[in-house]
């Protein structure tokens, strides 16, 4: 069984929720088939976990991107998940990131950019500018501004047993007028004492107790979070049909094969002069029939 999985607690005696996510499997296919410095690899890992910790706050079906933009070497980073807890990311690194660097030192000035889409409604994004040295800091920005909840964050990341490993942690006041800052406060020291051995190697029970004994806590039962991409050869057809069949042509002229790369997965899709002229073929046979 996966020790990737995902688990939401709720204490009895006060409106505080809370979210616990492990992530060994997912976190290590994100990494495998990409090579950035470490500090890249940890912010990665905090983002992944991020994203896990936000997708099962959604109460409908649907996706959220997690997104890093701005003008430092880390140009942009970023993590998809959706309500299956299916997940993937990358990052486009243009320059030398130091070993140690900082999140200001890898984006520079630049923003976080957090996208809902629903399957059914309105597509939401909100948008804060990186103003803490940590990623998790930026998103406690985010919930004080957009949702306006007391939320607090632990995002951890690590080697264990000689593989990388991310966790986090997250606490928020329930939507029921009845949180206390106290209580929440209380709760988010006993939070703060938490190791990145703990998170890494305990079970949830484990941790919830480590943590919270003398708190009365209900553990929900566990959601399995999965590393998944959606490139398909499909799709990489579709993109080659979107461009002018001249361009393609010369493309395939010049190069012989036209390679697509997917950053997420590390998958290339090639297409020769043979796939080139079936994809344009079916395209035009499918326009044909709608008219």
């Amino acid at each position: 069984m996966s020790n990737d999985q995902l688990h939401r607690y709720l204490f009895e005696d006060v409106s505080v929720r809370g979210e616990l996510v492990k992530l060994d499997e997912t976190y290590q296919r994100i990494l495998e088939n990409q090579h950035f410095p470490a500090p890249v690899n940890a912010l990665l890992g905090e983002m992944l976990a991020a994203t896990s910790l936000l997708t099962a706050t959604l109460k409908f079906n649907g996706s959220i991107t997690v997104q890093l933009q701005g003008d430092g070497p880390v140009s942009l980073a970023v993590i998809n998940g959706d309500h299956h807890q299916q997940l993937r990311g990358t990052a486009r690194v243009n320059g030398e990131v130091k070993d140690g660097a900082t999140l200001p030192e890898m984006m520079g000035k630049g923003q976080l950019v957090i996208t809902i889409e629903p399957v059914d409604g309105e597509r939401y994004q909100g948008i804060v500018g990186l103003e803490s040295d940590h990623l998790q800091g930026c998103l406690e920005d985010y919930f004080a501004r957009s949702e306006q909840l007391m939320t607090r964050l632990w995002l951890r990341t690590g080697e264990f047993e000689g593989k990388p490993h991310a966790a986090g942690m997250m606490l928020q006041v329930l939507p029921d007028g009845k949180g206390d800052e106290g209580d929440f406060e209380h709760l988010a020291q006993l939070t703060e004492t938490i190791k990145n051995d703990e998170l890494f190697s305990l079970s949830a029970k484990d941790v919830l107790y480590r943590l919270y004994h003398q708190e009365k806590v209900t553990l929900y039962p566990a959601q399995d979070v999965v590393f998944k991409c959606s490139c398909s050869r499909e799709r990489s057809a579709g993109a080659i049909a979107a461009i002018e069949r001249s361009e393609v042509d010369k493309m395939i002229a010049e190069m012989g094969t036209i390679h697509l790369h997917c950053d997420y997965c590390g998958t290339d899709y090639a297409f020769d002069s043979v796939d080139v002229a079936a994809i344009f073929e079916q395209n035009a046979s499918g326009s044909s029939q709608m008219q």
